[in-house]
């Protein structure tokens, strides 16, 4: 029953308060010089972003479609919920449970003309250290690897 109340009620209001810290604080994204670009040229990438980084991404996102990969785990469902609700779609796995399916089901998507977004480091860690997985799926897919990520301020009031 508590599960069930939490994978119900909290999606919607997590979106909700993240739409209102959108609202509330002016977003610099860094690394959107990049991806601007390669959305000038036509082309899809693999963005990444560290694991304590992703309060605020669903804001930041530019394109179209993109597919984020999230744990299987019970904390992945509720991430997925809530992301869900800004439109992305999730391939589920990690390292530690589904992560080979996974692997592939994002190749097949890069070469479908998505934009791929993962947690390099994972929420397992090391904090702020690339795990192998995101540098295969750039090498099987062709497509680059952006790191990004935001700060906030104070928004000025007038």
């Amino acid at each position: 029953m508590v599960t069930w109340l939490k994978q119900t009620l909290l999606p919607p209001i997590g979106a909700w308060l993240i739409r209102l810290l959108g609202k509330a604080v002016r977003i610099r994204t860094e690394g959107a010089e990049t991806v601007d670009e390669l959305y000038r040229q036509g082309r899809r990438m693999i963005i990444a972003f560290w694991h304590g980084r992703q309060l605020m991404m669903p804001l930041t996102y530019r394109g179209a479609q993109a597919h984020i990969l999230i744990s299987q785990h019970r904390d992945g469902e509720l991430i997925h919920r809530i992301v869900s609700r800004f439109g992305f779609r999730s391939v589920r796995g990690s390292t530690t449970r589904g992560g080979a399916a996974a692997l592939r089901q994002l190749i097949e998507l890069g070469h479908s003309g998505v934009d791929l977004v993962v947690t390099p480091d994972g929420p397992q860690g090391p904090r702020q250290v690339v795990q192998i997985g995101v540098i295969h799926l750039a090498k099987a897919t062709g497509l680059p690897i952006v790191p990004l990520t935001f700060s906030c301020s104070k928004k000025k009031s007038s």
